[in-house]
């Protein structure tokens, strides 16, 4: 007799193969993408030379030989082309985690990292390490002022929202909302002091539309600790993020420590957001668009949207590089403006798909 499926098992079951193949999909992108991003620009190197010294570089043993390989070919694929694209693909897989978190904590395909204010205080901090000279002295001095100003920014806007011990979404949007605007008007009046030195004015300008050029491997081993910690902890407390979309009653009565996981979700979506601004300047609309476009293909159900995030948004942030630098050659586009031309249309249609009753989760 041959077995009968239920309805709900074929559904899951469809469900399943629709992840699988999404997620080998994805992968091959972004391999693809690895490869492209090196081989392509101002002069063009082999895909089969990428490789070789890639597996050369990256794993042990030195079993890859690189005979026939010009040195000049290993220097431009491993010291200046790799940590370009390592560097895009963290923000890329950092921002859309981040975004992630955020959807489901607020319960709202518009929310984005940027809601919290991590992005502007990341910014203004970048700002200030540039307008006093620091950011000249060290490569570290950047990246660090960075990072205090998302952190800083979060405890202000977690401050002003919590009372009780409690912390209310609405309030926690609004707050962010309010402290977004000020951080942005005091970034832009430290901005007007600087405009008279040229170069001071022109590296804020450059670093505000966002860019991963002439980032190095320091930057990589920055940010990918940050990235890597924050990725892990979001499905580790992806489980939870899933119950809270159930009502925070309920989610109590399931023995979710709501407060704590709230507290420990913004936490670590700042920290996601930090450290990409810190190496990449202000990226838009990253943490928007690719969990959503994610969601259609893997469903709602965290535990398999957080790493199917991670993966589109760094294979995305890559291709977007890719065309920042190819797209006007031989100048390139800021990596911002890139993402805007792809986000902002994204986000009209979301807009518009809200205001007509349309059904997300």
């Amino acid at each position: 007799m041959r077995e009968l499926t239920l309805p709900h098992q074929r559904s899951d079951l469809v469900r399943l193969r629709r992840a699988v193949l999404y997620f080998a999909a994805v992968t091959i992108a972004l391999i693809c993408a690895v490869i492209a991003g090196i081989a392509i620009s101002s002069t063009w190197i082999e895909p089969g030379v990428v490789v070789r010294v890639m597996v050369r570089h990256l794993l042990p043993g030195g079993w890859v030989k690189l005979n026939g390989i010009r040195e000049a070919d290993e220097v431009v694929v491993w010291l200046i082309r790799a940590p370009r694209v390592f560097v895009a693909g963290l923000v890329g897989a950092a921002l859309a985690t981040a975004g992630a978190q955020m959807q489901g904590l607020f319960e709202n395909p518009l929310a984005s990292p940027d809601i919290v204010g991590t992005s502007a205080g990341g910014a203004l901090g970048a700002v200030m390490a540039m307008v006093t000279g620091f950011a000249a002295i060290s490569v570290f001095a950047l990246p660090l002022f960075s990072f205090v100003g998302a952190g800083v920014a979060l405890f202000l806007i977690y401050l002003l929202a919590t009372r009780h011990g409690r912390t209310p979404i609405a309030t926690l949007l609004l707050a962010g909302v309010a402290l977004n605007a000020l951080i942005g008007a005091v970034t832009s009046f430290v901005v007007s002091l600087a405009w008279r030195r040229y170069e001071v004015a022109q590296e804020i300008t450059f670093w505000l539309l966002g860019g991963v050029d002439s980032r190095t491997w320091t930057h990589v081993r920055l940010a990918a600790p940050c990235v890597g910690v924050g990725i892990i902890v979001a499905i580790i407390y992806a489980r939870d993020l899933d119950i809270l979309l159930s009502g925070e009653e309920t989610a109590r009565a399931l023995g979710v420590e709501v407060e704590h996981v709230k507290r420990l979700i913004l936490v670590n979506a700042a920290l996601l957001t930090g450290a990409a601004v810190a190496v990449s300047g202000v990226l838009g609309f990253v943490g928007l668009v690719v969990p959503h476009i994610a969601r259609l293909f893997i469903g709602p159900g965290h535990r398999k949207l957080i790493p199917a995030s991670a993966l589109a948004g760094a294979t995305f942030l890559i291709l977007a590089d890719l065309l920042a630098r190819t797209v006007n050659r031989p100048e390139e586009l800021r990596l911002g403006i890139i993402t805007a031309v792809f986000g902002a249309p994204f986000f009209l249609y979301l807009l518009t798909r809200q205001r007509r009753g349309a059904g997300y989760w």
